[in-house]
């Protein structure tokens, strides 16, 4: 390859990033800084000592760091098999399978278990790894409005009414990453059973916050035959992957026939030893849930009170602001005061809906959270001057 097609290629994407900027998009990375409002880690277990103390034990007892290969070679180690076993008890299901992230997970379902013929009909804010994963599918898939059940229903009757071949799926998030409001289960796996759908419920950011002992908002229909959920491990269970929950064909097909499982060095057994201990958290140390879930309430009711905010009802906050640069320069504002909250702008929201995402977690305590809401308050009032 000659330096000028090189040279050129840099130029290229020069561009490109000086576009994203000159539009208000330009991603860096930037350090941790000030009071975390802006994590996923709900129940602060990724610094909790019992975890920490989990994984000294596995190291001393030589559990490797790296699980060296892929599952199907000499990469199972028991501690994937053990938490696989406790999750599937846990959450109340057949079969548990453990990936290395809920971005890979959710990509190995869609792009693998619908095929050419069938119907996914996908919630309009799912996340961006069920889009990619539709995107490598064989199968035909649409948007249905967030969270309208009669909008997937009608959807699947079109459907049915135009052709009675191919299977359907239903893809939803149980608690939606950046608005925080809650999916319709139950009128949607109703909406399943009756037109023999799938439903597949990414339970990423409902997974140890809600829930009995924090098994997520499916918790009240896992185990049926239709349906499929993914519990994320990197989030409020403190650690990383994420576990497809199922029935046990599914689970042997993914592990059969998914190629981002069958091709990928397996999770590190280190990583299942600390989200079999996460369950186990959650399972016997109900307070931390408990006391999660009074800050959230707290939360919810002065982000109202002190800055006029609709409150979502979940750990997750949004403050939409509408415009990409107004929304980062508050996010600066606030950063500058001692506060981690970042800036959301598009393609991960809507256009014209560029916003702060303010997550609380056990990292806080109703004092800091007030005092947050005050500042929060103040520069909402300097932004609209």
């Amino acid at each position: 390859m000659s330096s000028n097609h090189s040279d050129s290629a840099v130029q290229h994407y020069e561009k490109l990033l000086c576009a994203l900027e000159r539009r208000g998009r330009l991603r860096t990375l930037g350090p941790q800084r000030g009071v975390d409002f802006s994590s996923n880690d709900y129940l602060a277990l990724s610094e909790a000592a019992p975890i920490r103390q989990a994984l000294i034990s596995a190291l001393e007892r030589s559990v490797p760091v790296g699980a060296g290969g892929s599952r199907l070679l000499r990469g199972n180690h028991p501690e994937h098999e053990a938490l696989e076993s406790e999750a599937a008890s846990f959450f109340g299901v057949q079969r548990a399978l453990y990936y290395g992230g809920g971005f890979i997970a959710n990509f190995a379902l869609l792009s693998l278990l619908p095929q050419r013929g069938d119907l996914i009909v996908y919630d309009a804010l799912i996340h961006a790894s069920c889009h990619e994963g539709m995107r490598a599918s064989a199968a035909e898939y649409v948007a249905a409005t967030h969270n309208d059940a009669g909008a997937v229903e009608d959807k699947l009757r079109a459907r049915r009414a135009h052709s009675a071949n191919g299977r359907a799926w239903i893809v939803v998030e149980s608690l939606y990453s950046m608005d925080g409001d809650r999916a319709p289960l139950l009128e949607l796996t109703d909406i399943a059973t009756r037109y023999d759908a799938t439903l597949i419920i990414d339970e990423a950011h409902a997974t140890g916050v809600f829930g009995p002992q924090g098994r997520g908002l499916s918790a009240a229909y896992e185990g049926h035959d239709n349906i499929i959920s993914v519990h994320t491990c990197g989030k409020a269970l403190g650690a990383m992957g994420a576990l497809v929950c199922g029935p046990a064909p599914i689970i042997e097909f993914l592990i059969n026939r998914s190629r981002a499982f069958i091709y990928a060095t397996a999770p590190s057994p280190l990583m299942a030893v600390a989200v079999r201990k996460a369950l186990e958290l959650l399972k016997h140390e109900p307070e931390r849930r408990e006391r999660l879930e009074r800050l959230i309430a707290f939360a919810n009711r002065q982000i109202q009170l002190r800055c006029g905010v609709r409150p979502s009802g979940s750990q997750i906050l949004p403050v939409v602001v509408g415009d990409s640069r107004r929304a980062m320069r508050l996010a600066d504002a606030l950063q500058a005061r001692g506060y981690d909250i970042r800036g959301i702008r598009p393609p991960t929201v809507m256009e014209g809906s560029a916003r702060l995402r303010i997550a609380v977690t056990l990292h806080v305590d109703e004092a800091t959270i007030a005092r947050m809401l005050d500042s929060l308050a103040e520069e909402l009032q300097a932004l609209s001057t």
